[in-house]
């Protein structure tokens, strides 16, 4: 099987690089281009030169079957040798002139065939009759020929165009036209590589970063990549998102050890009574009964650590989405549930505007672990627990309840404060109530697991605001939390 797998591996198509990729591309693109407006060049360029070419013989034909025409002409006025002649030679034109017998009178430069169909245009009576001949060989060269009777029978006049050069001349042309084309699509594949290789090398970069992630499972990797294109944007939300995998690993293994630290001293109280219950025969039924409330209390204690636990986990993936909502109706229902559970008055005063963006859930669950903190820390009290909502924007018009409000309004904060008369919270211990399973030392004696107000803390970061926690004047303490009034973020984790 380990053979087979190294075949199937020996066997796997390599690989091409974004790199190779995007050069070859670029080349590929660039000669197709290239040679389209090569062939299309030479082509336009060779159509003009031939039919250039072909409209001067032509209007040298034209002219010369005018002339005769008009006038009675013999072929001693087209001879090269009298002066004055009456045809004008274009260069790379020939001309022959045929006597009334089809015989050769005055030779051309080269020397031009006659055939049998040129001497009858010589003997033929009607003037400017033209017989024409196309690529016809005169020694190395090739020649168009026009045969113009003089007409009564006097000769005629050969008119010829040599138009072999002109083919050279295109051929060259040619030549050169595909010599430019391999230099286009050479200079083309070089330009591509350089620029293939400064656009990849950003991404070349982050691959390496993502490869040394994977390989060394370090996520506190920084990614140095520089820019403000794509590349750049890239580079630095992969760093971003390094940071945040970074910090979310290193908040988890936090929140295990804390929890294991916080879980071993129940447990150990747990197997301790639990190997008492062997004995329990023996016991008396005083001894017995405080067994019982023991493991009662302390069963009690675990859950609720444990539920805890879950959801301080479960606040930081929470996917509950974002709804408007009004704190003050979410502190009335969070009385309302306190009251029936403690027994305790709870009252709640709210002013401005209490509306904000948030998840309930979550909001809810923040309030009543504040209430229930101060009933903890104040049992047996008589005054009333105090729940506070103050909005710092003027107050919204009266009907609107539970995601009132214009659609995507962004109120200012909202300030969520629980007080009591309870004992208070010693100044010391006001800069880490917050802090996950911390206790102060008068509490240690208290049920709890010291991760009420952790969650509290979380639930405000997550919604833009921030805990608080002060004495109160006159006995007592003064706990709670602000929510911002921009948006909610759901990607935030506990710090």
């Amino acid at each position: 099987m380990g053979r087979l797998g190294r075949l199937l591996a020996s066997r796997r198509p390599r690989l091409v690089s974004l790199r190779t990729t995007f050069a070859l591309s670029f080349a590929v693109v660039t000669a197709v281009v290239t040679i389209l407006v090569g062939i299309l060049s030479y082509d336009a360029a060779a159509r003009l030169v031939r039919v250039d070419q072909q409209s001067v013989f032509t209007e040298v034909v034209q002219d010369l079957q005018n002339e005769v025409r008009q006038h009675q002409m013999t072929p001693d006025d087209f001879s090269s040798a009298a002066p004055g002649h009456d045809i004008v030679r274009p260069a790379r034109t020939d001309v022959q002139v045929l006597g009334p017998d089809g015989r050769v009178v005055d030779s051309g430069s080269p020397a031009l065939p006659v055939t049998a169909h040129d001497r009858a245009i010589a003997v033929d009576g009607v003037a400017g009759k033209t017989e024409e001949h196309k690529d016809v060989d005169v020694g190395d060269d090739v020649y168009r020929i026009a045969t113009v009777a003089l007409g009564d029978g006097r000769g005629a006049v050969q008119v010829a165009q040599e138009f072999s050069d002109t083919e050279d001349l295109l051929r060259a042309l040619q030549q050169r036209t595909f010599l430019m084309m391999v230099f286009v699509v050479i200079a083309a594949g070089l330009c591509g590589w350089w620029l293939a290789r400064r656009i990849t090398r950003r991404l070349i970069i982050l691959t390496s970063a993502a490869e040394d992630v994977a390989r060394t499972r370090r996520l506190g990797v920084e990614v140095p990549v520089t820019g403000y294109d794509e590349v750049g944007r890239l580079g630095r939300a992969f760093d971003r998102m390094l940071g945040r995998l970074a910090q979310s690993e290193e908040d988890q293994r936090r929140l295990v050890q804390d929890a294991g630290h916080e879980l071993r001293t129940p447990l150990t109280s747990l197997r301790t009574n639990i190997s008492l219950l062997r004995r329990i025969d023996e016991l008396p039924p005083a001894t017995r009964e405080d067994l019982v409330v023991d493991l009662t209390q302390e069963a009690r204690e675990l859950t609720d650590l444990v539920n805890e636990l879950v959801d301080l986990a479960a606040g930081q993936s929470d996917n509950e989405p974002p709804q408007r909502l009004d704190l003050a109706e979410i502190a009335e229902d969070v009385a309302g549930l306190a009251r029936r559970r403690t027994g305790r008055e709870i009252t709640v005063r709210a002013s401005g505007d209490t509306g904000t963006d948030g998840r309930p859930a979550m909001l809810q669950r923040a309030m009543s672990n504040l209430v229930e903190n101060a009933a903890k820390f104040d049992r047996g009290g008589r005054s009333a627990i105090e729940i506070s909502v103050t909005g710092t924007a003027p107050p919204r018009p009266h009907g609107s309840g539970r995601g009132g409000g214009a659609a995507g309004a962004s109120a200012g904060p909202v300030r969520v404060e629980v007080l009591d008369r309870g004992p208070g919270v010693a100044d010391g211990d006001l800069v880490r109530i917050f802090d996950r399973f911390y206790r102060a030392a008068d509490a240690r004696s208290l049920p709890g697991s010291g991760l009420g107000l952790s969650i509290v803390r979380e639930v405000a970061l997550a919604h833009g605001g921030a805990p608080f926690a002060f004495r109160r004047e006159g006995g007592g303490a003064v706990i709670g939390f602000t929510v911002g009034g921009g948006a909610v973020d759901g990607t935030r984790g506990p710090n």
